[in-house]
């Protein structure tokens, strides 16, 4: 099988018999080791002290006098949050119940950081044994923002983080607006996924620089449909079919999740019979169409009714994805809430 997204520490993780992914002291370690939890340079010899003895043991009980021993308040905050999370992911009978959790009750103070980090690994769990590059990079959408243009008319999704870091450099180098203006890709030197260079996701799939043709490409948008299946059925054991659609046809819709801020707003006005906005139409990256295997799964409310999916862009043309509303978005049945 060919190895993915080593950067989300699947293997950090031990796979229960249940299929879920449960924490280890070792993950722990990692999250120790990012830079958000380094003390900084002018931190006090308690907050040192706490961070070298959680790496020695990360799982070593703290107690309220070690919090309140750091001197810095911001310090304190950090490590009162990092201990809780750490203890809640160790307790869980699986890092896919912390997630739902979570997506359902509200994530609170949770810095965004972490509940990408918990999506990165729970859709590598859940897209084991994936071979299909174009599901791959669709999938980075959960966890990653993405900057979008419209190029030849097609619109282009690329890793936001890439894309600035592009920016950076080009004017670092003092790249001439001309030079830009010739680049042979929308993207500055990113490639355009399609079937001839799809392969190449294998060895680059950490590096997140690959162009996803969502408005042109077929199978782009078909991937984003797979990935949108698997994750449901992965977290809440829900068949679900999705598909694409150019618009909604049915007057008698009776569901829909944003899958965004964006998305939220507009499907809201349409629900409402307002008008979204005038550029509403040109925000919209995508627009599906999702129906339930088994009904009984589904609302009353809903039944046999499809429920209608809509990802944005925000002004500054960036798709952030918000994986957690497919979770706490779906018309459910009360029965079928158990995840």
């Amino acid at each position: 099988m060919r190895e993915f997204w080593v950067a989300s520490g699947h293997h950090l993780t031990r796979r229960a018999d249940h299929g879920g992914l449960i924490a280890t002291p070792e993950l722990i370690m990692a999250y120790l080791a990012r830079p958000e939890l380094m003390p900084p340079d002018d931190a006090c010899d308690a907050e040192r002290d706490l961070h070298a003895s959680l790496l020695a043991d990360p799982l070593r009980p703290v107690s309220k006098a070690d919090i309140a021993a750091l001197a810095d308040a911001d310090a304190r905050e950090n490590w009162t949050f990092m201990t809780a999370f750490r203890d809640r992911l160790m307790a869980a009978p699986s890092l896919e119940a912390v997630y739902v959790a979570l997506a359902r009750k509200g994530a609170g103070d949770l810095p965004p950081i972490f509940l990408s980090q918990l999506c990165h690994l729970i859709l590598r769990n859940a897209l084991e044994g994936c071979d299909d590059p174009y599901v791959l990079r669709a999938a980075e959408l959960f966890y990653r923002s993405q900057k979008a243009t419209v190029h030849n008319g097609a619109l282009l999704l690329a890793d936001a983080e890439v894309v600035e870091a592009q920016h950076h450099a080009q004017h670092d180098l003092h790249t001439s607006p001309l030079t830009a203006m010739l680049q042979p890709q929308a993207f500055g030197e990113m490639d355009v996924m399609d079937d001839e260079n799809a392969w190449t996701y294998w060895s680059r799939s950490d590096a997140h620089a690959m162009v996803m043709n969502l408005g042109g490409n077929p199978k782009a948008r078909d991937a984003l449909c797979r990935v949108i299946e698997r994750w449901i059925a992965h977290l809440l054991g829900v068949a679900v079919k999705v598909e694409p659609v150019a618009s909604i046809e049915d007057r008698d819709w009776r569901w829909f999740v944003g899958l965004d801020s964006e998305g939220t707003r507009i499907g809201n006005a349409l629900w409402n019979g307002d008008a979204p906005g005038a550029d509403a139409a040109e925000r919209i990256v995508a627009l599906m169409r999702m129906t339930f295997e088994d009904s009984r799964f589904v609302d009353e409310r809903v039944g046999n009714k499809p429920v209608y999916l809509i990802l944005a862009m925000g002004a500054d043309k960036v798709v952030r994805l918000k994986p957690q509303n497919l979770v706490a978005g779906l018309p459910l049945a009360p029965a079928a809430n158990v995840a």
